[in-house]
């Protein structure tokens, strides 16, 4: 049978008044033998067209996690999701057959990886799998995708791209291959982009290239882009909005602008104020004490609480507090934003 005839109907995917994505109070866990670790907690967010929404946090705090459940792409078991909504242009896609699901996985979403050398097949051509791409999705002859290829190496401005189409992943330095990656991920064009740490284990210069290469793909192709990273100052120039997430939950939800101007939540302030600043030579680097949870036993109330400068009885018992809408349009989970807003 030719491959073509093998390709499934996939829907028309139009987004409803420029909404792509969904995500309402998404669960997952890890059920290993020492028990079950809570990764994700009730996560809620949107992303529209030509968006750049930024998930913050630090390593553990579910980031990567969350995109795996929208790219589904989860090891289940040892994952499992009991319960959240996953849609994309309305349609649910936690409960969509495999076979379907493949279709929206790269054609419609597609990810950039945290760990290119890792990502990329380290014994085939990185021009190879990229036209795979092509072959496999687009049921392209061989010839042609291998010059698709090739425009998409020089789309993302790799020297010498013809010369280098039959170079091995390990051939390449630590920047190309992340140009590498980003090719592959925006080979089928895809109305969303969800990009993990693309700039980790990067030198500054090669990452303000990456990002500037993300913004102009953005705004030619008119992608949602959903950005993760723990480095507040990559997001600074890109982002519309920004997620702050903590042992699985989102803490705060702003504009950009607003959250780095005053944030609303200890956890949120604190990483702000780890932000090494030319203001401050010569002065103690601010830093949250402590380690984040041990999701097997997130402790009661507030997750944030045995490292929060601001706690209080209220705290440290009960249910952890809801993400509420603390000024319009920005919104914190926390019982002492106001204090932390500085009576604003």
């Amino acid at each position: 049978m030719p491959r073509s005839a093998r390709l499934v109907e996939a829907p028309a995917w139009e987004p409803t008044d420029g909404r792509l994505l969904d995500v309402e109070d998404l669960y997952v866990e890890f059920r290993t033998r020492d028990g079950v670790a809570k990764a994700i907690n009730g996560v809620s967010f949107s992303l529209d067209q030509a968006e750049t929404l930024a998930i913050l946090g630090e390593s553990g705090s579910g980031k990567s996690v969350t995109a795996q459940a929208v790219m589904g792409i989860l090891d289940e078991p040892p994952a499992y999701i009991p319960s959240g909504s996953v849609r994309y242009c309305g349609t649910e896609l936690l409960t969509m057959p495999e076979q379907l699901r493949r279709t929206v996985r790269g054609a419609q979403i597609s990810m950039i990886f945290q760990d290119a050398l890792s990502a990329l097949n380290p014994v085939f051509r990185v021009g190879w799998q990229i036209a795979e791409m092509f072959r496999t999705h687009r049921a392209m002859n061989r010839s042609d995708a291998r010059d698709r290829a090739i425009e998409l190496m020089e789309r993302v401005r790799i020297p010498a791209a013809r010369q280098r189409f039959d170079a091995y992943p390990h051939q390449f330095s630590g920047g190309m291959r992340q140009r590498i990656m980003i090719a592959m991920a925006i080979a089928l064009d895809p109305a969303v982009l969800i990009a993990d740490e693309p700039t980790t284990a990067l030198d500054v210069t090669v990452q303000a290239q990456i990002m500037q290469l993300l913004k102009d793909l953005q705004d030619e192709r008119h992608m949602g882009l959903i950005l993760i990273t723990h480095d507040l100052g990559v997001v600074a120039d890109v982002a519309d909005r920004i997620a702050v997430m903590y042992a699985g939950r989102l803490v705060e939800t702003a504009d950009v602008y607003a959250l780095y101007a005053r944030p609303a939540h200890p956890y949120t302030k604190g990483l702000l104020d780890s932000i090494p600043r030319l203001d401050q030579k010569g002065e103690h680097l601010s830093a949250i004490g402590g380690l984040p949870p041990n999701l097997l036993r997130i402790p009661p109330g507030c997750p944030f609480h045995p490292r929060c400068r601001h706690g209080r009885d209220i705290c440290r018992s009960g249910t952890a507090p809801e993400l509420v809408e603390v000024r319009p349009g920005r919104f914190a989970a926390c019982h002492v934003t106001e204090e932390v807003l500085g009576g604003e």
